[in-house]
Parts: structure tokens; sequence; C-alpha cells
């Protein structure tokens, strides 16, 4: 893979994770970005959370669509083609399954934690009917 400096650098991707390269197209105007575009990775910190703020058809199957990183604060805006944006958009939804993966196991965890809690109340006798 090509670095931001043109140098080539050997990138290890885990199963089931976007490797850097995966969203590899051409801006199709001037941008803070580079020719190559991923839009999920942000051109300044190399943050994989870059996500849109706007987009908006800009013309057959171009899209102006406006970037942020939340890691640096990095805005940029561009119009790129219907498959950069495409690939883009699986990028969101996987990170968007990422998150409710995690909101799900911290959800299981917590109430995990709940029940037993309760559970050891109940064996201390420390919750009564008159409880309820």
């Amino acid at each position: 893979m090509e670095s931001r400096e043109g140098h080539t650098r050997d990138t290890h991707t885990a199963p089931g994770q976007i490797g850097p390269g995966a969203f590899a197209g051409t801006a199709t105007t001037q941008s803070p970005r580079r020719t190559e575009v991923a839009l999920h990775v942000c051109p300044d910190c190399a943050g994989e959370l870059v996500h849109p703020t706007e987009w908006c058809p800009a013309s057959d199957r171009k899209w102006a669509v406006e970037l942020r990183c939340p890691s640096c604060e990095w805005a940029g805006r561009g119009i790129y083609t219907q498959d950069v944006v495409d690939r883009f958009e699986e990028a969101l939804d996987l990170g968007t399954d990422a998150i409710l993966a995690d909101l799900q196991a911290l959800s299981r965890a917590n109430m995990e934690e709940e029940v037993e809690r309760f559970s050891r109340a109940l064996e201390a006798g420390l919750i009564l009917p008159e409880d309820f």
C-alpha cells in the first residue's frame, strides 16, 4: 500500500475489517484530499472515523460530500464518483454494525452485572417483599 508520502508500507487487516486500500477511487474536483480517496480515512491524522456531514447529488453519478474527522477536527469537501461514495457508504454501514455490536455487548454485560448484584442481594436477605 502506498502511504501519503508515496512510500510503500505493509499493512495487515484482521478478517472482517476493511483495509485502508479498500476505498481507493478518484476525486473529481480539487479538494484537500489526495487524488486517490479513501473517504473514511482522514488525510491529516489517518484516523478511520471520517463521516459525512452533508452530501447531495452534484451531477450524473457524482456526489458533493462534506466530510469531518472527529479525531482531529479536519473538515473537507469534494465531488466523488458514485463508486467511491458506494464504498464509503459500505464503510459507514460496517461502522454502524460495529457500534451496534459493541452496544449490544455492553448492554449484556451491564445486565449480567445487575442480575448478579440482585441475586447476591436476594441470597443475603437484603430484598424483602415490601421492596416491590
